[in-house]
């Protein structure tokens, strides 16, 4: 289960690494107990495995089998080891050298700026955060060459 932002209770069903399953049911139940906001979570299935259509619908997920943007490395979504929580409030951003600047999902424009404030932003402060990163994992908005805002992984050797 999880809270919408209609306020009401969801079921979902998520496909992960049994590696991080466990952590995932802990983290959906905290987050479920405290109200915390999930527009959907649907199998990215239901989007033809498309990344773009699944963020763009503001979708949380989990395993998608896809490399690394702009790379041919396997993205740890394939691996079933990384979620993204409300992309389209959270997006990907890359600056490119030549100051060119790359978001995804590309319609999440108005939520680059995190010095803004607005409903649904993941950042140090909010409880997705916290819970996720007391488990573990790693979010992608530490990260300094690329912003991955929507971006919870968790690495096993």
């Amino acid at each position: 289960m999880h809270i919408g932002f209609d306020g009401q209770s969801h079921e979902w069903e998520i496909v992960c690494n049994k590696h991080i399953a466990d952590d995932l049911l802990d983290i959906f139940k905290e987050l479920y107990d405290a109200a915390y906001p999930i527009e959907k979570i649907r199998l990215v299935d239901e989007y033809n495995a498309d990344d773009q259509a699944s963020m763009e619908d503001n979708n949380t997920s989990c395993f998608n089998f896809r490399f690394i943007s702009g790379t041919s490395k396997i993205s740890n979504h394939g691996y079933g080891l990384a979620i993204d929580i409300n992309p389209l409030y959270n997006p990907y951003v890359k600056t490119s050298s030549d100051g060119t600047v790359h978001i995804e999902p590309a319609t999440a424009l108005e939520y680059v700026d995190r010095s803004q404030e607005f409903s649904y932003k993941i950042d140090e402060k909010y409880l997705a955060y916290q819970v996720f990163t007391a488990h573990g994992f790693e979010w992608g908005g530490s990260w300094n060459s690329v912003k991955d805002y929507q971006h919870f992984e968790k690495s096993f050797q």
